[in-house]
């Protein structure tokens, strides 16, 4: 299995390129829902200082809209907590770090290439 150091870590541990690539994925999606939700609030205020009946009425809908994709946001940074935990539990075993006899951290060299 390919392993890249995430240098965003500090401490060079060693990460799967398959859970980097599902990190990226959820960020982008996050980051769809954050500028949509920006949308939505700028017409939402539009329409709330419009104070046309119709408008103020679309405000209802667009306002579940932006708690919705609010759930969404924080369904995905959930997921990514979870994944990351994960991802860090499985890689204690073969990262940099290592546990001795005695109970103290040790460090592996680790070889590039």
């Amino acid at each position: 299995m390919e392993r890249d150091t995430f240098s965003g870590l500090g401490n060079g541990t060693q990460v799967d390129n398959k859970v980097l690539q599902t990190f990226q994925k959820s960020f982008v999606q996050v980051q769809s829902i954050l500028d949509q939700n920006r949308l939505l609030i700028n017409e939402i205020n539009q329409n709330h200082e419009s104070r046309i009946p119709d408008n103020l009425n679309r405000n209802v809908g667009l306002i579940r809209e932006l708690n919705n994709n609010i759930r969404r946001v924080v369904d995905l940074y959930a997921d990514l907590s979870s994944s990351f935990a994960r991802s860090m539990e499985s890689s204690e075993g073969d990262s940099a770090g290592t546990l001795r006899s005695d109970g103290k951290a040790g460090q592996k060299r680790i070889r590039p290439g």
